[in-house]
């Protein structure tokens, strides 16, 4: 593959980049490289371009379509932290919304162009998440044909590039996936997500914050699955559908946050001696904060052939040897 990769210097963007140049295939990065990208974790490789711009810099998109000559787009550029978007929702809609209808554009004009085999051959992979679909109680999962009810301005951003990407291909005939997928974790990831929170507030001695009372639930996914999901997406997926994309694993978030200690204990035990479980600090709920989210993958499985390869527990305790390995990683992102 000719793979584009928007975002490829963010958490998710660089294990697929990573994935992809070790799998040989020419991958260019565009990225602008906010607060959360880190361009150290890109390959230095020959078959690894990087281009510093923004999705929503037309004529910069529209040079790197011209001159790369992808046959395959991974759009993962976003805006994607949940609190951020509470505080300035507008930067979120001006990437999320507008930066993916000029990505959209752009990629249309370059598919009009190319010949009937390279026609055959393009995809433009849209990478979102399961937040779009809102909440669920203690029972039931989200499928593809979930109702979208969006809670925060994050998820209404990711809400509408969804159905921009859907309008894109029934009314241009751009092929195109979307993907939702649920919360990842492991290593590299940004220092504000929650696995990342935990992990830092601990080993600094600090109050390991967590909202409300600790039992909103999350679908947790290890990155290296959902690597591997979105090329087999790029691989075996049929234009114009949606696939949901989870990890199979549900826990409290206070669960999580314990067994985080648990493994911090053995690992990196406290200087002041007892479990790290006693810095737990319960605070004021997020506004909005969705109860519980859950993947029903039986489309990926059936269709794509894929699940996930890695158990919970085992990827949580490589993320976290990983995470004390590297103390001073947030410095660098």
């Amino acid at each position: 593959m000719r793979a584009l990769v928007t975002g490829g210097a963010g958490f998710i963007g660089s294990s697929l980049v990573i994935t992809l140049c070790e799998g040989r295939h020419d991958v260019l990065t565009l990225d602008k490289c906010t607060y959360a990208a880190n361009p150290d974790a890109l390959p230095k490789t020959s078959n690894h371009q990087f281009s510093k711009n923004d999705i929503l810099d037309g004529p910069a998109v529209e040079r790197v379509f011209r001159e790369f000559k992808p046959d395959i787009v991974f759009h993962l550029a976003a805006e994607s932290h949940v609190d951020r978007s509470i505080e300035g929702p507008q930067e979120f809609i001006a990437t999320n919304v507008m930066g993916t209808s000029v990505l959209l554009e752009k990629a249309q004009s370059y598919y009009e162009a190319l010949n009937s085999n390279d026609k055959a051959a393009f995809r433009f992979i849209h990478v979102s998440t399961d937040e779009v679909f809102g909440a669920l109680g203690k029972t039931g999962k989200f499928s593809e044909s979930s109702p979208y009810r969006p809670n925060s301005p994050y998820s209404a951003s990711k809400a509408s590039s969804d159905l921009l990407v859907r309008s894109w291909f029934k009314t241009y005939g751009l092929p195109v996936c979307i993907t939702n997928c649920s919360n990842n974790y492991g290593p590299r990831q940004h220092d504000e997500k929650l696995i990342p929170t935990i992990i830092r507030s601990a080993m600094g001695g600090k109050p390991i914050p967590i909202y409300g009372s600790g039992m909103n639930v999350r679908d947790w996914l290890f990155v290296q699955d959902h690597v591997e999901a979105l090329l087999a997406v790029a691989e075996r997926g049929v234009s114009g559908e949606q696939y949901c994309i989870g990890g199979g694993f549900e826990e409290p978030n206070i669960e999580i946050a314990n067994r985080i200690c648990s493994i911090l204990d053995k690992y990196a035990p406290s200087a002041e001696g007892g479990s790290y479980a006693r810095q737990i600090t319960f605070v004021t709920d997020r506004p909005g904060h969705d109860f519980r989210y859950a993947i029903d993958g039986s489309k990926m499985l059936n269709e794509l052939g894929w699940k996930p390869r890695y158990k919970f527990a085992d990827a949580l305790e490589e993320t976290i040897i990983w995470q004390v390995s590297n103390k001073n990683f947030e410095n660098a992102t």
